[in-house]
């Protein structure tokens, strides 16, 4: 569910948009950590995980958790247009990448969901042409990459909002700001710790993960990362 300040009819279809957009990459990034095992296997080459094969298995997950078939959507909305420029984006971020998964004699490969899903934020606002941007976040002490900094907007709208101990857990915010004089709705989809986060983010705090950062301490359920999503009006 996502929180509207002074929804208007197009606001609310802007909401609608960025729900789909948000768990399409979900989706996506979940079988990215699912096949975390095969991807950093040292003994296999192939993997046979291709773009299209990560899209096809996000796109069942996201119809068993929305009841919705994507391809249904009309290719000329709106809607259709960016949903489209998610699943393309899906499929280049892995396919792009496809000489670290299959490298063969080497274990943690570094392609991790995190990893992939800004990957996929990247090549989704090239699709989108400008019609649309997409960010993974985090509170400005979880951030670990630069580029997944929060802008002011964002920042604001995580201490305020989504750290706030009362707001309702997985509740999305919105409103519409103005960004260098275009109207843009833009929306904060909130991200929790799940267990096998705390991999690398858990505790004991300070020690070095996997990937060689330190772990934040977080616990299962924390507010590990936010995906922040505009859309230009």
């Amino acid at each position: 569910m996502i929180i509207t300040c002074g929804a208007a009819p197009a606001d609310n279809e802007d909401a609608a948009i960025a729900q789909i957009l948000a768990e399409m990459l979900r989706d996506a990034r979940a079988v990215i950590s699912n096949n975390q095992d095969l991807i950093n296997n040292p003994d296999i080459g192939d993997k046979h995980l291709t773009g299209q094969v990560v899209l096809d298995q996000a796109v069942k997950s996201y119809q068993k958790t929305t009841g919705k078939d994507p391809m249904t959507v009309d290719p000329k909305s709106r809607q259709g247009r960016l949903l489209r420029a998610m699943m393309a984006a899906i499929v280049a971020a892995t396919d792009e990448n496809q000489a670290t998964i299959n490298e063969k004699g080497t274990g943690f490969k570094g392609f991790i969901p995190a990893v992939f899903g800004r990957l996929v934020a990247e090549d989704f606002n090239q699709m989108a042409k400008g019609g649309a941007e997409m960010k993974v976040t985090a509170p400005p002490e979880l951030v670990r990459n630069r580029k997944a900094r929060p802008d002011a907007w964002e920042a604001e709208i995580i201490k305020a909002k989504l750290l706030d101990p009362k707001w309702p857990r997985g509740q999305s915010y919105s409103a519409v700001t103005d960004i260098d004089g275009r109207r843009a709705f833009r929306v904060m989809v909130p991200e929790y710790y799940a267990a096998s986060c705390l991999t690398c983010h858990g505790e004991p705090k300070g020690d070095m993960d996997i990937t060689g950062y330190p772990k934040e301490g977080g616990k299962l359920g924390d507010l590990g990362a936010a995906m922040s999503i505009t859309l230009y009006q």
